[in-house]
């Protein structure tokens, strides 16, 4: 593993030697900039705005430009000096429940592997520890110029570190609210789970980048003189009309290439289910409203002939 980092991972009064390899890898591909006219690859060459020399690496260094336009000059030794105890330390300051964390702050992972054979045991005995309790330690450390915010959990046999995105690095979401009152039917809801049932569970480890795969044939069959492979059907797009076919057809599309023979409810059963609990719940209130009236009835006759019982009463009595 190539380390891109190495210091202490500092847990309490545990000092272990440690050091970060990159937990991924890229294959975006990377085109170069040519001249049409000889092929030729296009360079870059930077200059100075003064006096239009061009500079070589040695050259050039950095500067800290501030709000009034003042470039105040940073050397590497500058960097290097800073008073941070998070320059060749990871101290652990705090744990949190790992799947507390938001998704939106989780940046790049790193394997966080021991440095030296008497940096083993302290390491697995905080992998451990973590994996036990569930929980996530939290620190800071500096790399590359910057300061970061760390995640330490425990996969498997190893600890892995993810950087965190700075709480005020968040962007608010409340442009992304749909705006205005959006009604969804319990029809529309009932059939959008059909069409996640029908789907059903997704494996991660069976996708892969089909654009890189596409440009590789594409350099392949130039490079032979072959014909370029030929363009799949167009991306769906357009502005759905009808929710309701469009879920359907969603979940009979879903069915055949899953092969499911599971069946799902149907637009017109639903519909037709809406309908009918619809006219039970009227049925049902007319007969309730029909044993109200009749009660209130007999309630009136009864009240009626009580007046008449009496008086007769008071007839035998004199």
């Amino acid at each position: 593993m190539r380390s891109v980092w190495s210091g202490t991972l500092a847990f309490g009064l545990v000092s272990i030697p440690v050091k970060l390899g990159s937990a991924v890898s890229s294959h975006k591909i990377s085109f170069r900039q040519i001249h049409l006219a000889d092929q030729g690859r296009v360079r870059y060459q930077k200059t100075c705005e003064l006096d239009e020399e061009v500079l070589t690496s040695a050259d050039i260094g950095r500067a800290f430009e501030t709000p009034d336009d003042q470039l105040v000059e940073v050397t590497d030794a500058d960097l290097q000096a800073l008073p941070l105890p998070t320059a060749k330390t990871i101290e652990v300051s705090g744990f949190v429940e790992a799947a507390s964390v938001d998704a939106m702050q989780l940046d790049t992972p790193y394997f966080l592997a021991p440095s030296s054979p008497t940096a083993n045991k302290p390491y697995v005995l905080m992998r451990e520890a973590l994996a036990r309790s569930g929980k996530a330690a939290v620190g800071k450390f500096a790399m590359r110029n910057s300061e970061h915010l760390a995640l330490i959990t425990a996969r498997d046999d190893i600890l892995l570190l993810q950087t965190l995105r700075w709480p005020d690095e968040l962007n608010s979401a409340a442009d992304a609210v749909p705006r205005g009152k959006v009604n969804i039917s319990d029809n529309e809801l009932q059939l959008a789970d059909t069409l996640i049932e029908a789907l059903g569970e997704a494996d991660l480890s069976a996708y892969h980048d089909e654009y890189a795969a596409a440009v590789e044939a594409l350099v392949t069959a130039k490079l032979e003189g072959a014909e370029p492979p030929a363009a799949g059907e167009e991306g769906r797009g357009g502005q759905v009309v009808d929710l309701m076919s469009a879920l359907q057809a969603s979940v009979d599309q879903a069915k055949d290439s899953r092969g499911g023979d599971g069946r799902h409810a149907t637009v017109t059963e639903l519909s037709s289910k809406g309908d009918r609990e619809g006219t039970s719940g009227k049925r049902t209130a007319k007969k309730a409203a029909k044993k109200t009236a009749a009660k209130k009835t007999a309630a009136r006759k009864t009240a009626a002939k009580k007046p008449a019982k009496k008086a007769a009463s008071h007839r035998k009595a004199n």
